[in-house]
C-alpha cells in the first residue's frame, strides 16, 4: 500500500470550515488586497480542486513554476494569520502570548508600567490555567523591566520576582523531566509493544526509576500531578501490569473532574486520560466499569460546554470508536459490531488527515477482528491486508506480529488454504526477525506447519494438544499478552466443539457476569 503525497498547504486548505474560508477572503480584503491577488486565486484553485495537483495549477498561468514555491509559503502564512485572529481558535495559551506579545511591544516603546500592568494580568492567567512555561517567560521580562524602570510600588519587588522565577523554575524542570520520561517510555512502547521477558522487565524498571525525578506529591501542581500520572501509566502498560495502568488512568481522569476548568482548557489530555482508562478496563475485562466510563466520555464530549475543533473532533471519533469495538469484543456481539464498520470508514475518510497512520492501522486490526469473531472471514483478510501490505509505516511489532498469524487463521477458516504453505513461510519468516518469539506464538506456528499432513479425522485431536499446551500460558505474566490480541484459546475451543467462536467468547462473557 503506498501512501498518498500530501501537500502541506493544499491539507490546510482542506482542513479549513466555511466560515474560516469566508473569515480568510475577508481578513484578505481588510488587507486592502486587489481581489485578483495572486495568493488568493491560488487559495481559490486549492478550494475547488478534489487533490492536489500542481500541473493544473501552472495551467491557470497566475505564476511560474519557480515562484510556485514562494507563492505556497505566502498563502500558508497568510491563513495562519487568518486563523490566530478567529476567536474559536483563542485558547487561554493564545491569549496569554498575545498579551506577553502586547507588553513587550509597550517594554520597546519605553511605557513601562503599561507593560507591566499587562504582564501582571497575563501571569495570572498563566498560572490560573498551568501555563507555567509562558509564566516564567513573564517573569523574566517582569525582571528586565524592573531593572530599568523603578515602580516603587512594592519594596520587596525584586525579591518577589526572584522567589517567583524560583519557584516556577523548579515546577517547570519538574514537569519537564516527567514529561520527557513519559515521551521516551510511549515510544518504547511503540516501538516494541510490551516486555517479553525478565530480562526487559528489569531493563526498562531501571530505565523508569533512574529518570523519575524526586518529588513531593504536596508541592506538585495540576500539571506536574498529570505528567506523573502519564509517566507511571506507561511504565505500567510496558510492564504488562494493568492494575497499575488502570490505578493511574483513573487518577489521571480524576484529576481532570475535580478541576473541571481544565477539561476545557485541556481537552485533549482528558480524552486521552480516558482513552487509556478505558484500554485498562478492557484488558482487565472489568465490563460494567468499562461500560459507565465509555458512556460518561460520550456524554462529556456531546456537552455545550466541552470544546470543539477539527484535532479535538477527531481525537474523540477515535477514542470513542475504537472502545466502542472494545464493548462488542468484550461482550462477544461481533455481528451486532458489524453496524459500526461503515461508520468508522466514512467518519475516518474525513478524518484522515487528522489522525496519524498507527491509528489508522490500530482500527483496521479492529475491523478485522470484528469480521472475523463475525465469521466473515474474508472481510476480516482484507482489513488484514491493509497492514501487512504498509511497508512503509513503523508501528508495534506485536502488532504487526499478530495481524500475520490472524491472517493465517482467517485464510484456513475461509478455506483459502492453496497458498497456506507460502502464508506460513512468509509469516514465520517475519517472526524471526524479531528478538524473541513468544511460546504461544512458537506452538501456534508448529501446530499450522504441520496441518497439511495431518488426516482430516485427527485435526480435531490436535486442536485439543494445542489448546491444552496454551492454556498452560494463559496465567503466564508474559505470554499471555498474546491473547489480548487474537483469542487463539476461544478460537480453538470453537473448533473442538464444532461452534461459532462468537458464541463461545459469548458465553464466557455471560458467564463472567455472574
Amino acid at each position: 500500500m503506498t501512501r498518498e503525497q500530501k501537500d502541506n498547504l493544499f491539507v490546510l486548505v482542506k482542513s479549513l470550515s466555511k466560515s474560516e474560508k469566508r473569515q480568510f477572503k475577508l481578513y484578505v480584503g481588510r488587507l486592502g488586497v486587489n481581489e485578483d491577488s495572486k495568493f488568493l486565486t491560488l487559495f481559490n484553485i486549492l478550494d475547488k480542486l478534489q487533490k492536489y495537483d500542481e500541473a493544473t495549477i501552472l495551467k491557470k498561468g497566475i505564476v511560474k513554476k519557480q515562484q510556485l514555491s514562494n507563492l505556497k509559503a505566502h498563502l500558508y502564512k497568510q491563513i495562519l494569520i487568518s486563523l490566530r485572529l478567529n476567536p474559536s481558535h483563542k485558547d487561554a495559551r493564545i491569549q496569554i502570548r498575545e498579551q506577553l506579545d502586547f507588553a513587550t511591544i509597550l517594554y520597546h516603546k519605553g511605557l513601562y508600567k503599561q507593560s507591566l500592568k499587562i504582564l501582571e494580568k497575563a501571569k495570572n492567567m498563566a498560572i490560573a490555567n498551568e501555563e507555567k512555561n509562558i509564566a516564567y517567560e513573564i517573569v523574566d521580562l517582569e525582571k528586565v523591566i524592573e531593572s530599568q524602570y523603578i515602580t516603587r510600588s512594592l519594596s520587596n519587588r525584586a525579591d518577589e520576582l526572584t522567589i517567583q522565577a524560583k519557584e516556577l523554575s523548579q515546577q517547570n524542570v519538574v514537569a519537564s523531566k516527567l514529561s520527557n520520561l513519559s515521551l521516551q517510555l510511549y515510544g518504547l512502547f511503540l516501538k516494541t509493544g510490551y516486555v517479553k521477558n525478565d530480562s526487559e522487565h528489569k531493563r526498562i524498571t531501571e530505565y523508569f526509576h533512574a529518570r523519575l525525578p524526586e518529588y513531593d506529591i504536596n508541592t506538585l501542581g495540576f500539571r506536574e500531578k498529570l505528567w506523573l500520572y502519564k509517566a507511571h501509566l506507561w511504565y505500567s502498560f510496558l510492564t504488562q501490569d494493568f492494575l497499575s495502568c488502570y490505578k493511574y488512568a483513573l487518577r489521571w481522569v480524576t484529576l481532570f473532574y475535580d478541576n473541571k476548568d481544565m477539561i476545557v482548557l485541556n481537552p485533549v489530555f482528558f480524552m486521552r486520560g480516558n482513552h487509556y482508562l478505558l484500554e485498562s478496563l478492557f484488558y482487565l475485562r472489568k465490563y460494567k466499569k468499562f461500560k459507565e466510563y465509555l458512556e460518561k466520555l460520550e456524554t462529556v464530549t456531546k456537552e455545550k460546554w466541552f470544546p470543539v475543533d477539527d484535532n479535538i473532533d477527531g481525537l474523540a471519533f477515535l477514542y470513542i470508536y475504537t472502545n466502542k469495538f472494545n464493548l462488542h469484543f468484550i461482550e462477544g456481539s461481533f455481528k451486532e459490531g458489524l453496524s459500526l464498520i461503515d461508520e468508522v470508514l466514512v467518519k475516518l475518510k474525513n478524518y484522515r488527515n487528522r489522525i496519524d497512520e498507527h491509528h489508522v492501522m490500530v482500527l483496521y486490526y479492529k475491523i478485522a477482528s470484528m469480521y472475523f469473531g463475525a465469521g466473515d472471514n474474508k472481510g476480516c483478510i482484507r482489513f488484514l491486508d491493509k497492514i501487512i501490505s504498509n511497508k512503509s509505516l513503523h508501528m508495534r511489532e506485536d502488532l504487526l506480529c499478530f495481524s500475520r498469524i490472524l491472517n493465517l487463521v482467517a485464510h484456513y477458516e475461509a478455506g483459502l488454504d492453496y497458498n497456506l504453505d507460502v502464508l506460513i513461510k512468509s509469516t514465520y519468516k517475519f517472526l524471526i526477525k524479531m528478538e524473541d518469539l513468544y511460546e504461544v506464538q512458537k506452538e501456534f506456528i508448529k501446530f499450522l506447519r504441520n496441518l497439511g499432513d495431518i488426516y482430516p479425522q485427527d485435526v480435531k485431536n490436535e486442536f485439543i494438544k494445542l489448546h491444552k499446551k496454551l492454556k498452560e500460558f494463559e496465567n503466564d505474566p508474559y505470554e499471555s499478552r498474546a491473547f489480548l490480541y487474537l483469542d487463539i484459546i476461544s478460537w480453538l475451543e470453537s473448533k473442538i466443539e464444532s461452534r461459532p467462536i462468537e458464541d463461545i467468547i459469548k458465553d464466557k462473557f455471560e458467564q463472567s457476569l455472574n
